[in-house]
């Protein structure tokens, strides 16, 4: 998957959330009561193995399959399950699809619930007390800062989190990309596309980007 900058530090995103989460696990790992080992793993696993490819599969297959994706839209939580993409933090899922009318935001004001079976573990700004509060007063600003402007006349939609439901972004297919496999399709989804603060990648870039790995190849090959 692409690298996502949005890990970075961001005027938007406070440090705070990160380094509660970090103090927390100091004193619980000093009380004997979660071992730092076994913590590694989960994190290496959700992080590494899990997110966001496989919500990044999830989203190749709707784009080239009609069929799955209405029944993506219509039931999200069996389909996921059928793929194997289930578990803790995603036992009820729901798929909102982005349109030149509407488009998609997640955020979770209460806390941090996040589809951790499909997306991995939540970038450190979703955890934010300023995303939280600011993505439901002025969704575009908070859009506008993560590099997304949307034309005047599309809606933005911001769907609540909680621990009962999860919500995942379909994105809209970028232009150009017909004909395309799945594996294709995929490296144009980004973790940031299915949160809604993002957009699929232009098919370009992705050309440009194997065009130029070959062409790195090719050169060591000399």
């Amino acid at each position: 998957m692409p690298h996502d900058h949005h890990d970075h530090p961001h005027a938007l995103l406070p440090p705070e959330p990160a380094l509660r989460v970090k103090a927390l696990e100091t004193i619980l790992c000093d009380k004997g009561l979660i071992d730092p080992a076994a913590l590694e793993e989960i994190i290496d696993t959700y992080q590494n193995k899990i997110g966001p490819q496989n919500g990044a599969r999830v989203v190749a297959k709707a784009w080239m399959d009609p069929d799955f994706k209405r029944a993506l839209l219509q039931d999200a939580t069996e389909v996921v399950r059928d793929l194997g993409y289930y578990g803790r933090q995603g036992e009820h899922m729901v798929v909102v699809e982005n349109t030149a009318e509407q488009h998609n935001m997640v955020v979770c004001t209460l806390c941090s619930c996040y589809p951790w079976p499909l997306l991995g573990i939540p970038p450190g700004w979703y955890k934010s007390d300023a995303y939280r509060a600011r993505a439901v007063r002025e969704p575009r600003k908070v859009l506008a800062e993560f590099g997304v402007t949307l034309p005047p006349d599309t809606s933005v939609r911001v769907w609540d989190s909680t621990a009962e439901v999860r919500y995942l972004v379909l994105p809209m297919r970028p232009e150009g990309t017909e004909g395309w496999t799945e594996d294709q399709l995929v490296a144009l989804v980004s973790r940031d596309s299915m949160i809604g603060t993002g957009l699929a990648l232009a098919a370009a870039s992705v050309i440009e980007g194997v065009e130029a790995s070959n062409q790195s190849v090719e050169g060591t090959a000399e």
